[in-house]
């Protein structure tokens, strides 16, 4: 077995402006991807989510989703036994009786089958089995391997989004101009109450269609969606929808842009299998990113952006108070969601200093404008450039902590108590996949969980307990 490195190792380090990458060969320290199904199932409200695995599977959701069992959760666990993974039973038909039962008891707009490692394994043919049932049951199914061979949890939003891409219709398939207007639930929301002859008394400036693709809660999608109607820019649809009967549009050139950093499979989707052209921008992470994000946008829509750097400025000075309390302190990253860049960036702006960007997976390309404005951050804030560090070893990264002694590390929640054992302060990273993190107007969100631990620290040195455990951690 040979170590990979991003760049061989004579070529790091020579151009200190540049970002140095580098690649270790830890394990992926993240969650089972199957885990998407818990913000996938509130966000597509008509759909029906069936995991098929074994019962580890089974265990694992009861964990991660048993908090939610008293708001009867539109997934299932489709659970494989023996006679299964040696391929004696029949997998067509005891899938079949599955979705005949899911179709009778609550009666979907879509089966979402989410495969999971055994599913690979045994070779079974999911997407061959699955167009038959849908012929004869009458309901769409559709098929996302999103499994525990990926490298971070969050990727498995980005199986099913590149699968729902595919269901996408076109222009051909819709009939009519209202009915195209219609299927975007979000802007039906915006429209609620106004006369139709209102809808159209708007300054919008015509241009080619826009799809945003990433699952955000709606209040998140109609703040973005406000934000680009402020520049006159209209979006004609979010993948996913609110419900699988109003996916977008999607024909041959239309514009696409992501919401988050791990919906790389989807955005390959989009442009290679849909034809559509990707916006290549920042993540709307932070009052730095959303302007850049909507910047972008505007860019490739050939529209002149007003207004973002009052607005920018605006927040800044309204989350103050975070901000100093924060402000001449390091944070370290050890990797876990795909958002470690994107979270960097903005806390550098804020002032900190980030030794180390952990993440288990990079994309270069997808994130190519992430990382340039990260870039650009450091040296307007005139602070070193943090090395980014893809699948990383989590013994070589507590040996550096010990060394740079970090304010903050931002960790997965399997090794925060440890950590914290040691006198380090942690913040869990899966906290940022839920909270909303996303826009102008949510900045203050991320500022509340990243100073919540100094907070917490400083009330504790009040009472004399933070220095008792910094004290048992050296002995």
């Amino acid at each position: 077995m040979t170590i990979a490195t991003s760049q061989p190792p004579q070529q790091q380090g020579l151009n200190p402006d540049a970002l140095k990458f580098d690649c270790e060969t830890g394990n992926y320290h993240t969650f089972c991807p199957i885990s998407c199904v818990a913000w996938l199932y509130q966000k597509i409200e008509d759909s029906f989510f069936l995991v098929v695995g074994t019962k580890t599977c089974g265990y694992f959701l009861q964990n991660a989703m048993g908090v939610m069992i008293f708001a009867e959760p539109r997934y299932a666990m489709a659970e494989l036994e023996e006679g299964d993974i040696s391929a004696q039973l029949n997998d067509y038909n005891e899938l079949k009786r599955l979705c005949e039962q899911i179709k009778r008891d609550r009666n979907p707009s879509v089966i979402v089958w989410i495969g999971t490692c055994t599913t690979e394994i045994i070779k079974m043919d999911m997407e061959g089995i699955a167009p038959r049932i849908e012929a004869e049951i009458g309901i769409p199914i559709v098929v996302a391997r999103a499994n525990g061979l990926d490298y971070a949890f969050t990727q498995g939003e980005d199986t099913v989004l590149a699968s729902m891409a595919l269901r996408c219709p076109t222009s051909k398939q819709v009939t009519s101009e209202d009915e195209k207007v219609e299927r975007n639930a979000i802007q039906k929301l915006l429209n609620f109450g106004n006369k139709k002859e209102d809808l159209t008394a708007a300054p919008m400036v015509k241009h080619k269609p826009l799809v945003l693709f990433g699952s955000v809660p709606d209040p998140v999608a109609t703040q973005l969606t406000l934000e680009l109607q402020k520049q006159g820019i209209e979006v004609s649809g979010w993948l996913p929808a609110k419900r699988f009967t109003e996916l977008p549009v999607v024909d041959e050139g239309d514009f696409v842009a992501g919401i988050n950093p791990f919906l790389s499979r989807t955005a390959t989707t989009l442009m290679r299998r849909r034809k559509a052209n990707l916006i290549n921008a920042p993540f709307p992470i932070g009052p730095d990113g959303t302007r850049a994000w909507i910047e972008s946008i505007c860019k490739a829509l050939d529209i002149e952006p007003t207004g973002l750097a009052e607005r920018e400025a605006q927040i800044w000075e309204n989350v103050e108070d975070y901000v100093k309390l924060i402000r001449g302190k390091s944070v370290f990253f050890m990797g876990d969601n795909l958002l470690e860049v994107s979270l960097a960036r903005f806390l550098i702006r804020c002032g900190m200093t980030c030794h180390e960007i952990g993440i288990p997976y990079m994309d270069k390309r997808y994130q190519q404008s992430e990382l340039e404005l990260l870039t650009k951050t450091c040296h307007e804030m005139g602070v070193p450039l943090p090395t980014i560090v893809e699948k990383p070893d989590n013994y070589n990264q507590i040996k550096r902590i010990e060394a740079l002694k970090p304010d903050l590390v931002i960790t997965g929640m399997a090794h925060a108590n440890p950590l914290e054992a040691r006198g380090i302060t942690t913040k869990w990273s899966v906290e940022f996949t839920f909270a909303q993190i996303h826009g102008f107007t949510n900045t203050r969100d991320i500022l509340e969980l990243v100073t919540r631990p100094m907070r917490r620290n400083e009330a504790l040195d009040g009472l004399g307990w933070e220095k008792l455990v910094r004290e048992e951690a050296k002995v």
